[in-house]
C-alpha cells in the first residue's frame, strides 16, 4: 500500500523539495517552504469521468483548425479584454482585492450567458446561496439557467458539472476548494494546484468554459503558486481603489486574443457599468494653466489611451531627496532622473521628486519616457507646457529619444480628444497628415528646447 509522503512547498512560486530550506531554489524567496503531507494519488478521481483522446501522435501539417467559438457578450469592454468572447474550454483567472467587484462581474457575465446560451453553474465556497441570490435582486440578474451551488469539495463539484452539463462554470474562489485526498489544507500551494488541476481536466474534456476567481496577497499578486497562472489560459486582473468608483480590469495573459488589454468599468448600485471613452475618463479632471502636468498617448492592448503624467519637484528638507512613484517603474524613474541630471545639466539633488499617472493607471510603455521627463522638468521649472501638446518618446541612457510603436494610432486618438501639437521622436516616419504640427526631436535635451519655446 503505498504511503503517504512529506514535502516542502514555496508558497511564491509551487517549488517544491523533499527537505526544507531557507531560500527557495525556484524563485529565489526566502522563508517560504512550508511543510505539506501528500496523500497517494487515486487513479480516478471518483465520481465522474474525464474525456481523453484516443488520437496518437500526428504531423502539425495534419491538423485541421478551425476558427474558435467563442460565447459572445453585450458587454464591449469586456469582450475586448477577452479577445471576442469566452472560448468553450478555456480556463480563465480573475484576481484582484476583495470587494473590488469581481463577484459582480461574474454574477453579470452568468446572466448574459444564461439568457444566451444555457446553463451557468456558479460555485461559491465563502458565500452562501441566500447572499448570491439578494446580490443577484440587486444587479438584476436573475435567470432560472443560473444554477447555485455552495460547495467547497471539487469533487462533489465536477460531479455536479457533469451531471447539468452547463456552458459555463464559475469557481468562487479556487483558494476555497480542496480535494479530500490531499491532506493539506484548503488554499495550501497543493491544494490550489491540484484543485485547478483537476477543474483544467474536466473543462478541456467537455469542452466546458472555466472561470477560477483568485485571491489575492497585501503586495498585489494573486495568491497561491504561479503555476496557476501558467495553466490557464486567460489570466485578468481588478486595478482600482474601493474608495474609487472606477475600476480597470487588465488582461495578463490571454491565449485568445491580445495581452495587456483594459476595460474600464464604474461601480454602480446596479453594478459594473462599461466606461467606453477612457481617454475623456481619464483627461476629464486634467487641471489648465498648471506646471508639471503633461498629456501622453499610450497602447493599452490594442488600444490607444490618452493618459495624464504628473510630477512635482520641491526643495528637499532632508539630506537624501526622496523620489516616489505611482503608476509608473520606480526604477525606470530613477534613470530618467539621471539623464536629465547629467546629459541635460538640470540638477535634481536637492529637490524631492514625485511621478504619478492620474487616474491610477499602471503602465509600462516605453513611450511614456520623454513625457515623464518634460513633467519633470516642466514642474523644476515652473513653466507650463500647453495644454493642446501631446509628447511621447523612449529615452536611452545617452539622452537620445527612440522611436516608440504604432504612432499613428497613437496621434489619431490625441486628434480625436482636440490636441493641436505633438512631440514625437525623430525615428518615426509619419505616413499621412494626420492635421497635426509634428515636432520631431532626436534628444532629451533639444525636445526641452522645442516645448518651452514652442
Amino acid at each position: 500500500m503505498a504511503k503517504s509522503k512529506r514535502i516542502f512547498v514555496c508558497r511564491e512560486c509551487g517549488h517544491d523539495s523533499v527537505k526544507w530550506q531557507g531560500k527557495c531554489p525556484g524563485c529565489g524567496a526566502w522563508n517560504t517552504m512550508d511543510e505539506e503531507i501528500i496523500a497517494p494519488k487515486k487513479t480516478q478521481t471518483a465520481g465522474f469521468e474525464r474525456n481523453t483522446s484516443a488520437a496518437g501522435p500526428m504531423p502539425i501539417t495534419h491538423v485541421q483548425t478551425k476558427e474558435e467559438d467563442r460565447l459572445l457578450l453585450d458587454n464591449e469592454e469586456l469582450k475586448g479584454v477577452l479577445g471576442g468572447g469566452i472560448v468553450p474550454g478555456s480556463l480563465i483567472l480573475v484576481g484582484g482585492e476583495p470587494g473590488i467587484g469581481k463577484s459582480t462581474l461574474l454574477l453579470q457575465v452568468a446572466y448574459e450567458v444564461a439568457i444566451k446560451y444555457g446553463k451557468v453553474l456558479y460555485v461559491s465556497g465563502e458565500e452562501s446561496a441566500h447572499q448570491i441570490k439578494m446580490r443577484a435582486e440587486r444587479l438584476g440578474t436573475i435567470h432560472p439557467n443560473i444554477l447555485l451551488l455552495t460547495e467547497t469539495n471539487m469533487e462533489q463539484v465536477l460531479i455536479y458539472a457533469q451531471k447539468e452539463a452547463p456552458v459555463l462554470m464559475i469557481i468562487d474562489s479556487i483558494q476555497t476548494a480542496y480535494l479530500p485526498e490531499i491532506s493539506a489544507a484548503p488554499g495550501s500551494v497543493t491544494q490550489v494546484r491540484q484543485c485547478a488541476a483537476e477543474a483544467m481536466g474536466f473543462a478541456k474534456g467537455s469542452g466546458l468554459a472555466l472561470v477560477l476567481v483568485g485571491h489575492v496577497t497585501k503586495e498585489g499578486m494573486l495568491a497561491g503558486p504561479r503555476v496557476l497562472e501558467h495553466m490557464v489560459d486567460t489570466v485578468l486582473y481588478f486595478e482600482g481603489e474601493r474608495q474609487n468608483s472606477f475600476r480597470i480590469l487588465r488582461a495578463i495573459k490571454n491565449r485568445f486574443g491580445s495581452t495587456n488589454e483594459i476595460a474600464v468599468f464604474d461601480m454602480q448600485h446596479q453594478g459594473l457599468v462599461s466606461v467606453s471613452n477612457l481617454s475623456q475618463l481619464f483627461l476629464s479632471q486634467r487641471p489648465q494653466g498648471v506646471s508639471g502636468s503633461v498629456v501622453f498617448s499610450t497602447m493599452q492592448g490594442t488600444r490607444p489611451v490618452l493618459l495624464e503624467v504628473q510630477a512635482l519637484s520641491a526643495s528637499t528638507s532632508f539630506g537624501n531627496p526622496r523620489r516616489l512613484t505611482s503608476g509608473v517603474d520606480y526604477n525606470k524613474t530613477l534613470i530618467i532622473l539621471a539623464v536629465l541630471d547629467k546629459i541635460v545639466g538640470m540638477h535634481l539633488g536637492s529637490q524631492d521628486i514625485y511621478v504619478n499617472i492620474a487616474g491610477g493607471v499602471k503602465i509600462d510603455d516605453p513611450a511614456a519616457d520623454l513625457a515623464i521627463a518634460v513633467a519633470v522638468a516642466s514642474s523644476f521649472r515652473d513653466q507650463e507646457i500647453d495644454g493642446h501638446t501631446v509628447v511621447m518618446g523612449e529615452i536611452g541612457l545617452n539622452g537620445e529619444v527612440r522611436a516608440v510603436t504604432n504612432l499613428e494610432r497613437r496621434l489619431k486618438e490625441a486628434v480625436k480628444m482636440g490636441f493641436k501639437t505633438a512631440l514625437i521622436p525623430q525615428g518615426n516616419k509619419m505616413n499621412q497628415d494626420l492635421g497635426l504640427t509634428v515636432l520631431p526631436v532626436g534628444s532629451v535635451k533639444e525636445a526641452l528646447d522645442v516645448i518651452f519655446t514652442h
